[in-house]
């Protein structure tokens, strides 16, 4: 079978290439200001100095030249003209090249032929520059992404809010030599409106007739902090960088004029210098410069200058109007690329020529398989008790989970004022018929009767079902599952589960639903609800028949145990946030179905798990050790009576840059745990990386392998020609596609002690992405690395409203000031609280 992937061969001809630093100065922090100033010294210089050659610059200390320039050092003179204000003065820049090195195109070419091992990444970096380099200086450059309203016309996303079509380009190497990634690409950008117009549809705030609130202007100042602004009173429209705001409103706002004397407010100033009447004078001013010798600037008079990324986090209906625009069926997508193809034309680009590079101009065609789905075990009572999935799903019909769980203490609370007072007793009512239906013990009748509370006294309310459920079982017993219809207004989803599971002594397993989701009443909806609660409370919905029948391959031959961990990082602007990491582990050898979660919050943005592996110094003991890696052993260990033989790691969340760092680091952690528990044992490992944020996609060839959304089938798996030229590494795309295009796993084994073939890897993993336990789909990535997932970014919530609470953590030399987390009750963590 063959499918077709968004990679371009690319092809480069034997020519000389030389790296050159770039020194200017006085030094410029704007990459578009440096970028004006290479083109000018090329336009200048070109022919006179530079022996008629141009110069591929990366936007900061480099220029890379095919051939040698002539000399080895020298420095240019280059005059700027500000675009922004024409009239203002020339600044004068001096621009110092001087020779670096030699990129090697050979050792580039052996590398690709398999005969050398270390990538020449610096001659890689050379070509990919020369490839961006037009592209560069045409849009607006986001990581390697390109974004202009030229690329297809932008879109709203509401306040004061669009989006921006453009493309991602890559060069790699791959198995068929050096591919260019190209993939179609979205982002979010400030509108380019007057500021108080934003102002006004971002913070929904009408009446600027009165100053704002202390904590509006909080809002204001985050969101706009940073942000580049056009003045439009003037004749020419200057642009400055919003570094702040002011506390008092511009007709109180003082400061001195030039002769050092006079003070006068911000509102007069406009006033007599402009002949301006400021419509707002009770509006706080945008500040500009630093605090030292500021520029105040009324929002009236300032415009969002445009093409700047919103880089704040969306809301919900902001991500669903993203999605909707950017959502492309396959076969559109395929030819939304092959359109940024022929739009860049890069055989008729001037760099990419120069440099003697080709780039094909058909998507490449690469050989793959599908892979058979496994047969999947439920109930031996049900009518059936035996499913091979179709295209990836299947449903509970004739079907009862395989270990149902049992609930006998039960109760529901209803926050929200929208729906019916008789829904929350039918709801359950049809949720309790169903859970019965399928397999699990759950008693009809509530502990406590089912109760409707205010939204504004969660707390309060939780508190008191706790008090109520543990005076009405007595001591020792608890709330097994608490049912929740959230409130109409947002954010209290968090406030809950913190509540819920890290609060209440010793804690209960919630099952949350939102009110338009209670009020479907249907079945499919309730036998998801039903799996989700299955195993909440302990129980299974089904397990691979070959896990039962011990015939997976390197697993079930001998006690072996599957990790999950991801990290999840923080906004960006929340520079106070820590990082979450979360690793889950399997308690139920040969079936690997069940996975107890730990957390930990750790350094900002550290990518590295710091607490899989820990000692400590204790009075009595000495040092202790302790961490998530040696905990979910135990946990192991006492679920089955046995310890791991073997160890399987999905590492999900890591870059390709961060590959060897994290692989050194968390192998470590691993080896130090497992020394801890037993003098020599050291089980092998197997290290995984997950990886779903990239942009290699796969277009089916024909109309007959295809599914239902015209995409690939689930199951299919590429292990040839675009993966990497000497490591093991594969795509693949495990499940079926509901809308959009389907983005394929990339799974990159960096370390295998256990000696899997790459059959028996993709088999293995494709068939766990059979077990999610939330719905009767096969899933995209693999269930571990998505339970890790679920559980970090749950751990988020439990931060809400809390930022006082903060500890200590030592990073290395710096000891660093993070929130903690609260310590999740022990009877929660025995179950997939996550899910």
């Amino acid at each position: 079978m063959v499918v077709r992937a968004n990679h371009f061969l690319v092809q480069v001809a034997d020519i000389d290439l030389y790296h050159y630093d770039i020194s200017i100065t006085p030094e410029v922090s704007s990459k578009k200001v440096c970028r004006d100033i290479i083109t000018q010294l090329v336009e200048l210089y070109r022919q006179s100095h530079l022996g008629g050659r141009i110069l591929a610059y990366d936007g900061g200390k480099s220029v890379y030249v095919a051939g040698e320039l002539p000399f080895l050092s020298k420095e240019f003179k280059i005059k700027l003209v500000r675009k922004d204000e024409p009239t203002r003065k020339e600044r004068e820049f001096n621009v110092s090249i001087k020779f670096a090195s030699k990129p090697d195109l050979h050792h580039l070419q052996q590398f690709l032929l398999g005969r050398q091992r270390d990538i020449p990444q610096e001659t890689i970096q050379v070509l990919d520059v020369v490839l961006r380099e037009t592209p560069s200086n045409k849009y607006t450059v986001v990581g390697r992404s390109f974004f202009h309203p030229t690329l297809g016309r932008p879109g709203e996303l509401g306040n004061g809010v669009e989006y921006w079509r453009g493309y991602y380009q890559s060069l790699r190497p791959v198995q068929m030599g050096l591919s260019l990634n190209i993939d179609v690409s979205a982002r979010s950008f400030y509108e380019p409106v007057c500021v108080t117009e934003f102002v006004s549809i971002h913070f929904n705030l009408r009446n600027f007739s009165r100053p704002l609130s202390d904590q509006d202007c909080r809002k204001i100042r985050k969101v706009l902090k940073g942000v580049k602004v056009a003045i439009t009173h003037r004749e020419h429209a200057r642009t400055y960088k919003i570094t702040g705001m002011s506390s008092e409103p511009i007709n109180k706002l003082m400061f001195t004029l030039d002769d050092e004397k006079t003070q006068i407010s911000v509102a007069q100033y406009f006033r007599e210098k402009y002949g301006f009447m400021l419509k707002f004078p009770s509006l706080p001013a945008l500040q500009a410069g630093n605090n030292a010798k500021p520029i105040y600037l009324p929002m009236e008079v300032c415009t969002i200058v445009e093409g700047q990324r919103y880089t704040k986090k969306l809301n919900e209906r902001q991500v669903t109007e993203m999605l909707r625009a950017t959502c492309q069926r396959p076969a559109d997508r395929q030819n939304s690329i092959m359109e940024t193809v022929r739009r860049n034309d890069y055989t008729n680009d001037e760099f990419v020529t120069d440099f003697g590079i080709q780039v094909r101009q058909q998507l490449c065609d690469v050989d793959a398989r599908v892979l058979p789905s496994p047969l999947l075990n439920y109930h031996s009572t049900g009518k059936e008790s035996k499913v091979n999935p179709k295209m990836g799903q299947w449903n509970m019909i004739n079907k009862k989970m395989i270990n149902g769980g049992s609930v006998e203490h039960w109760t529901c609370v209803n926050f929200s004022s929208r729906v019916d007072p008789s829904l929350p007793v039918e709801f359950c009512h049809q949720l309790v018929g169903m859970c019965n239906s399928k397999g699990m013990v759950f008693n009809p009748k509530p502990l406590l009767p089912i109760r409707h509370a205010h939204p504004n006294q969660i707390e309060n309310a939780l508190r008191d079902i706790h008090s109520q459920s543990m005076q009405a079982l007595g001591q020792g017993k608890c709330l097994q599952l608490l049912i929740i219809i959230l409130p109409d207004v947002t954010g209290s989803y968090g406030k809950i589960k913190k509540i819920c599971e890290t609060d209440l002594e010793p804690g209960i397993v919630s099952q949350c639903c939102r009110p338009r989701q209670a009020q479907k009443l249907n079945k499919q909806y309730f036998e998801n609800v039903a799996l989700k609660i299955n195993v909440k409370v302990g129980g299974r919905n089904n397990v691979l028949d070959d896990a039962i029948k011990k015939n997976i391959p390197l697993v079930t031959d001998r006690p072996t145990i599957i990790f999950g961990a991801d990290v999840t990082h923080p906004q960006p602007g929340e520079d106070s946030s820590p990082s979450i990491a979360a690793v889950v582990a399997s308690m139920d050898w040969p079936e690997v179905t069940k996975y107890r979660g730990i957390v930990s919050a750790q350094v900002h943005r550290e990518e590295i798990i710091q607490d899989l592996y820990k000692t400590t110094q204790d009075p009595q003991r000495g040092v202790v050790a302790t961490g998530m890696i040696r905990e979910l052993f135990i946990a192991f260990r006492r679920s089955t009576n046995m310890r791991p033989h073997r160890i399987i790691f999905y590492r999900d969340g890591v870059s390709e840059g961060q590959f060897s760092q994290v692989l050194l680091y968390e192998m470590d952690a691993i080896r130090k745990a497992c020394a801890s528990l037993e003098e020599g044992y050291q089980p092998p490992v197997t290290f995984i990386v997950v990886q779903k944020r990239h942009h290699t996609r796969l277009f089916p060839t024909n109309n007959q392998n295809i599914d239902r959304s015209g995409n690939i089938l689930p199951g299919t798996v590429v292990d040839t020609k675009i993966c990497h030229p000497t490591e093991f590494d594969f795509y693949l795309n495990s499940h079926s596609g509901i809308q959009g295009t389907s983005r394929p796993t990339h799974y990159h084994v960096l370390f295998d002690e256990n000696n899997f073939s790459a059959d028996k890897m993709q088999m293995l993993t494709n068939s766990l992405c059979y077990t999610y336990a939330r719905c009767t789909r096969s899933v995209s990535i693999v269930p571990p690395a998505y339970y890790a997932h679920l559980a970090a970014f749950r751990a988020r919530y439990y931060m809400e409203g809390d930022a006082s609470d903060t500890g200590s953590v030592s990073s290395g030399s710096r000891n660093v000031e993070i929130q903690t987390l609260p310590r999740i009750k022990e009877n929660v963590k025995d179950v997939m609280f996550y899910c």
